[in-house]
């Protein structure tokens, strides 16, 4: 018999608050994270806006030396374990440190780190003014890595890397995981710092970005028909998965149930996605049979909404061909809209507001449709958050490479 498994805590760094709290609240209230970069002067660009992590202090979490050896997407990624933990109620020496793993994804990783050991590689004098921590600062798994040394947890532990995908996939595996028996907590999710020059500029040249500088916040546009791109958005959500014996068990409060994921892959663009959506198809085809769900269950669907043209319409159009007239019954928002497009932590923030929108049977807004594309014709909960009693949602995380993964969540046993 495959295990049971429950989400028990979450922990969450956005640019819209620096805990789960401040984040929920800010989405419900349809509040916007976006504005000018202020990490560089951005003055030479076509985009000069993003959602950047505000008011972020690491002194809260590492001491100052730890701190100056860490890339800030490790930095975010301690930050929102250490919260994710706490919520859940674990305690290191209370648990047995071989049956809890960590799975962190990101899709860029330490790119900050790079631009600035490689100046002063090029500019400062060479090869000894590189940090001897370059690598481990830089590198993907480390993310992961530094939670598991923090804590002292030796379950599984590994990076995914599947760009805007990359967390999403980081929760399926920590799911498979404990169905296995291998493991009976997961810390899971990603994290991601990549507003820097080199970034931006190549996101640009992709012409992948909005260039609303003058309305940051009116920016991120899912689904509108005046859309231009995605915002660029940073920060980590870690989630503490859990089977749902030890949770019983413990007395663990639980923010709902994870049922099913599906992953594939378009085969089809280096950064376009199928046109007719039909990567992003099979993959909630695959969650609904992992989930032994039939398409008129879901309720809520958290659409991967990028805001950019070609996404926006084949995510509705796969929505539309998996759910049949369901689709038109019940709400898909854009988490994305409000926090930007977190890369490869979006995944699992986005996760995060589907289970607190389960927990409160409340939907956050989709801000900033005006004029609504008319080949997205679903119920996008425009304007303000809405009530909604929610058995199972679907959250969607599709990335450049044709990777596409969709979690199914739900209350536990449709009722507890």
């Amino acid at each position: 018999m495959k295990k049971r498994v429950v989400v028990t805590g979450m922990g969450v760094v956005s640019p819209n608050g620096n805990t789960l709290d401040a984040f929920w609240k800010s989405v419900l209230d349809g509040e916007s994270g976006v504005g000018p970069i202020t990490r560089f002067d951005s003055a030479p660009f076509p985009t000069r806006i993003a959602a950047e992590v505000k008011d972020f202090n690491p002194d809260l979490y590492l001491e100052k030396k730890e701190a100056r050896r860490m890339d800030l997407s490790e930095q975010y990624a301690i930050a929102a374990s250490d919260m994710a933990l706490a919520d859940a109620g674990i305690k290191a020496d209370a648990v047995d440190p071989d049956r809890i793993g960590v799975v962190i994804g990101s899709g860029i990783g330490g790119i900050a780190t790079f631009e600035k050991q490689h100046s002063l590689l090029e500019e400062a004098g060479g090869p000894s003014k590189v940090s001897p921590f370059f690598i481990p600062m830089m590198i993907i798994d480390m993310c992961a890595g530094l939670v598991s040394i923090r804590h002292g947890f030796r379950g599984p532990n590994y990076a995914t890397v599947s760009a805007c995908a990359s967390s999403a996939h980081a929760i399926a595996d920590a799911f498979h995981i404990i169905q296995r028996d291998e493991a009976d907590f997961m810390v899971c999710g990603g994290a991601e710092a990549t507003i820097t020059r080199t970034a931006l500029a190549g996101f640009c040249q992709a012409k992948a970005l909005s260039t609303r500088n003058d309305e940051p916040q009116r920016a991120s546009r899912p689904f509108d028909s005046e859309r231009d791109g995605f915002v660029m958005g940073e920060g980590s959500a870690i989630l503490v998965l859990e089977s749902l014996d030890s949770a019983r068990a413990r007395g663990a409060r639980i923010y709902g149930e994870v049922l099913g994921t599906g992953m594939s892959a378009d085969a089809h663009h280096m950064t376009a996605p199928h046109p007719d959506g039909l990567g992003a198809r099979r993959a909630m085809i695959m969650a609904l049979r992992e989930a032994g769900l039939e398409p008129h269950q879901i309720d809520y669907v958290n659409t991967h909404g990028t805001a950019t043209i070609l996404g926006d319409t084949a995510e509705t159009r796969a929505i539309r061909e998996v759910l049949g007239k369901r689709a038109y019954e019940i709400p898909c928002n854009s988490t994305k809209s409000m926090v930007g497009h977190l890369l490869g932590a979006a995944g699992a923030i986005e996760l995060a507001a589907t289970l607190k929108s389960i927990q409160e049977e409340t939907v956050h807004p989709t801000i900033n449709i005006d004029t609504p594309d008319p080949e997205c014709d679903l119920d996008y909960v425009k304007g303000c958050k809405r009530p909604a009693a929610i058995r199972h949602a679907l959250s969607n995380s599709f990335g450049f490479g044709g990777h596409n993964v969709s979690l199914i969540v739900g209350k536990l046993n449709g009722a507890e």
